[in-house]
């Protein structure tokens, strides 16, 4: 989680200084005009965690340099949802009353919505038992919240393990299903953006799109409508699972997902090797236009590299702009940049979360 001071009255030069190394970083390529997308300059973060350190009868949150390895005590965290800021400091003042809650308590992890709802996360060196329930119970009723307790091989769920985001995109609200414990992006107003920008890069499309890494659908929903069929991949079982509810969630019927790697993808699109993931799904059947893409920090290995060049039209969301200027020199070799965008999806960092629009050179 990033450490970064916040500090909106140098919101808008960090943002400017850091829009002018990207396009100095991709200068060598033929880009248009870069499309800077800034974030809310605090409480932009829906998700955050902390370490629990005890000094007697004192509780409190802390969290470590990750140069100097030094731990530090947080007493507030701007960068955090109003929610968890408002959550903070109270729930530990409720936690540390009452010994069977606060005991070997070393972890907590906040997971938040722009509407205010709460997922807390509470991990102890301790097996949990009914006394514990009872007083999670009655603390999660203090504050409207949901608590999971997690300690060595055990998960207590009390409600539920998820929460609920709306995001709007173009006036359309959109719901997600978000669970504790896997990715979801941090700057749900960015996300907003993001998924904003993507959309108008697909409208007036034609034929089906392939989607790889698709996460919980976070892109799969709100591009579904510009496309009469969608093909999408991801490996984690948790984020298909969410994916699919999250079809439902917003009455999409025409995505089909399979749990399956890039390079397995790229494999069976090649007749390289058959696999039963892809059983029910009719590969040949598909009219694919465009591929969209959200890969991991190390961006597309090879195999996946080669599989998009053979699309007509490239959307391409990176979080690691030294990965994305690799597969870049290879793409455009068939294909030319129409859009290039900066996502501050981390400010105060050098952190850089981009998108490109590409299509096939003619």
């Amino acid at each position: 989680m990033s450490l970064a001071v916040v500090n909106p009255e140098v919101y808008e030069q960090q943002l400017d200084d850091k829009s002018h190394l990207i396009k100095a970083e991709f200068s060598s390529f033929d880009i248009p005009e870069l499309e800077v997308f800034s974030s809310a300059p605090k409480h932009y973060r829906m998700r955050a965690e902390f370490s629990v350190w005890h000094d007697d009868d004192r509780s409190y949150y802390r969290m470590f340099n990750p140069e100097t390895k030094a731990p530090f005590e947080v007493t507030e965290f701007p960068a955090g949802s109003t929610r968890i800021c408002e959550l903070m400091p109270a729930l530990m003042a409720a936690i540390s009353q009452q010994h069977i809650l606060r005991h070997r308590l070393f972890q907590i992890e906040f997971l938040t919505t722009q509407s205010g709802q709460a997922l807390i996360s509470l991990i102890y060196h301790k097996a949990l038992n009914e006394q514990w329930e009872i007083a999670a119970r009655n603390l999660q009723s203090q504050f409207s919240i949901t608590i999971i307790g997690r300690s060595r091989k055990q998960k207590q769920v009390l409600t539920q393990d998820y929460v609920t985001e709306t995001l709007t995109v173009e006036g359309r609200q959109y719901q997600y299903q978000q669970v504790e414990n896997s990715f979801t992006q941090p700057n749900a107003g960015v996300n907003e953006k993001m998924l904003t920008w993507a959309s108008q890069c697909s409208q007036e499309s034609q034929g089906d799109l392939l989607e790889l890494y698709c996460g919980n659908g976070n892109f799969t929903c709100v591009l579904a409508r510009h496309f009469q069929k969608v093909l999408a991949t991801e490996i984690s079982k948790t984020s298909v699972h969410s994916a699919r509810e999250n079809f439902q969630l917003n009455g999409i019927n025409n995505v089909e997902i399979a749990r399956l790697s890039s390079e397995e993808l790229t494999q069976a699109m090649n007749g390289e090797r058959i696999f039963r993931r892809l059983s029910d799904i009719d590969l040949p059947s598909y009219d694919f236009s465009t591929v969209f893409v959200d890969p991991p920090r190390a961006g597309l290995d090879k195999g996946t590299e080669a599989l998009v060049k053979r699309f007509e039209k490239i959307l391409y969301i990176s979080c690691n702009p030294e990965t994305l200027k690799a597969n870049l020199d290879s793409i455009c070799e068939t294909h030319r940049i129409e859009r290039i965008a900066l996502f501050d999806q981390f400010p105060y960092t050098h952190h850089a979360e981009m998108g490109v629009y590409l299509r096939r050179k003619s």
